[in-house]
């Protein structure tokens, strides 16, 4: 999940006595030091807020390279509960030991949602776990990213093989996987090409990735989309985020004429979390949990660790107070 942290604080917290994480940024109030293998060894909480209440730590023991790009500072750590953890600009990224939490369910519901698809567009993910997970499906022949930053990807190939299993490596990269550094915006306006699959994998609302959350690219979008195609993305925290929920919701409604949004868990984004698929003829609640396994199976799939047939209906089966929320966005909740 491509974030750079404008939708979110997070930064680092010192032990205070057990009254509370006090939060900041990581560069400046560390004490770090290098570590024979190069490194920069410290150990610090992590703390992200999602909102001014509420607010979530990891504790991470080393820093295992820090590079300050033109967009964003992008920074690799290594925790024991989350592995290797990929931060933005001081804000939670995605992790080796949860990232199949959230690649899986916003890859494969539309993917098995769609009956046969062979080409796929992801706008962000830099850090290669979508684009693997898209290539698992022996049906996709071709898997374009679209990546504005140059310094994700580098961090990615060097601390986070786990995640996107070689996929994304310079010389040694999948066939199928063509990566762009450009920004999404412009290369959907650019491009003349058309899709089976779009997987807009973001950061949160703010700086550059702001004309990303518009009906009008989410339109832009379903122009590039092939007859019978469907888009996915994450959205936010049904907890926490509610107002953005809504916000994305009405203005894919304005694009697609339809708009299923469902809710999975994601550890390192603080819990809950929604995601939607926007298409106009494709529905992932109407697939039986029997047709997504056929699916997999036909399609060669057996090693994944979240999803399944059930999984996906039981994503559709959204709580009352989110279909309260979303009610008057257009969206589908049944």
């Amino acid at each position: 999940m491509l974030d750079p942290g404008a939708g979110k604080t997070a930064g680092n917290g010192a032990d205070d006595g057990g009254k509370g994480m006090i939060a900041g940024t990581i560069a400046g109030t560390i004490a770090a030091t290098i570590a024979p293998d190069g490194s920069v060894a410290q150990g610090h909480w992590l703390t992200e807020s999602l909102d001014d209440g509420f607010r979530y730590s990891v504790y991470t023991h080393r820093m295992l390279s820090q590079a300050n790009s033109p967009i964003q500072r992008v920074e690799a750590h290594q925790s024991d509960s989350f592995g290797r953890l990929l931060v933005l600009d001081g804000s939670f990224n995605v992790s080796e030991k949860d990232e199949f939490f959230y690649h899986e369910n916003l890859v494969h519901v539309p993917a098995c949602t769609h009956p046969r698809p062979t080409t796929a567009l992801i706008i962000g993910g830099g850090d290669g776990g979508a684009a693997e997970e898209l290539l698992k499906h022996a049906c996709i022949q071709r898997v374009t990213l679209v990546e504005i930053d140059q310094a994700v990807i580098d961090v990615a190939r060097t601390h986070l093989q786990s995640i996107h299993r070689g996929v994304i490596s310079e010389f040694t990269g999948h066939p199928k996987l063509s990566v762009h550094i450009a920004d999404g915006l412009d290369f959907i306006k650019r491009s003349a090409d058309r899709y089976d699959l779009i997987i807009l994998d973001l950061a949160d609302p703010g700086g550059p990735s702001v004309p990303l959350y518009t009906a009008n690219f989410y339109q832009a979008c379903a122009g590039r989309l092939n007859s019978g195609g469907i888009l996915a993305l994450h959205i936010a925290s049904p907890f926490a985020q509610r107002h953005r929920i809504a916000s994305a919701l009405a203005a894919l409604s304005s694009a697609f004429a339809i708009v299923r949004p469902y809710m999975v868990t994601v550890p390192l984004s603080g819990g809950p979390w929604m995601m939607a698929c926007a298409s106009n003829t494709l529905d992932p609640a109407t697939l039986s949990a029997a047709a997504v396994d056929a699916r997999l199976a036909t399609r060669g799939i057996s090693d994944l660790q979240f999803y399944n047939g059930g999984t996906h209906l039981a994503a559709m089966a959204l709580p009352n107070f989110v279909r309260t929320a979303v009610s008057l966005t257009g969206a589908l909740t049944r």
